[in-house]
């Protein structure tokens, strides 16, 4: 990956996984994908390979991400769905034509028309993806990270279903760091 931005963080749900290119969204928010390459490397890394992504693509591919975020948000916390929200995503999955082929090396993988389309079929998949996260057709739910400067939805597929942090690398670590200094400063202050 380029080394000039920051790395992606990628999670095993295509849609939340789409919406942590943006991260730290209550605190200094962090873009990770903040030109157009960097969303051609993105979509290269979940088998969404295309040649080439516009400036414009860029900005409609960012409008698809807060929508589904937009639209995450509700349904994890049991509110209705922001009607601009859901028309975006709508709108996206309905644009493309991207077909799913089957391969004998390596199961499924996204077929996407060449050229500029190829962008519009890759964020037809996301968005399509999205619709059956937030509509509840697969098995998991739809959750916001506790850390206070993040707020990320993520499809939690615990078998408990608690799970409390979007990435425990990240967010769920800097909370147990958080939560250990503070023990350990109330304890030296104890100590004095």
């Amino acid at each position: 990956m380029d080394a000039r931005h920051p790395d992606f963080r990628l999670g095993t749900v295509l849609a939340t996984s789409f919406t942590a290119t943006l991260t730290e969204r209550r605190g200094d928010a962090v873009e990770r994908i903040p030109t157009p390459q960097r969303l051609v490397d993105w979509l290269a890394v979940f088998g969404l390979t295309v040649e080439s992504c516009t400036a414009e693509q860029l900005e409609h591919a960012r409008e698809l991400r807060e929508s589904i975020h937009a639209a995450a948000t509700a349904a994890a916390t049991e509110e209705l769905l922001p009607a601009t929200a859901v028309r975006v995503i709508n709108d996206c999955s309905s644009q493309g034509r991207a077909a799913a082929i089957l391969t004998p090396e390596s199961g499924r993988r996204w077929q996407l028309r060449s050229g500029p389309d190829g962008v519009v079929d890759a964020l037809s998949v996301i968005a399509a993806d999205a619709i059956s996260i937030i509509a509840g057709e697969r098995d998991g739910r739809l959750a916001l990270c506790a850390s206070p400067t993040c707020r990320a939805a993520f499809f939690d597929t615990s078998q408990s279903r608690t799970r409390k942090w979007c990435d425990m690398n990240t967010c769920g670590n800097r909370q147990k760091k958080a939560r250990f200094t503070a023990s350990r400063r109330k304890n030296s202050a104890s100590e004095d």
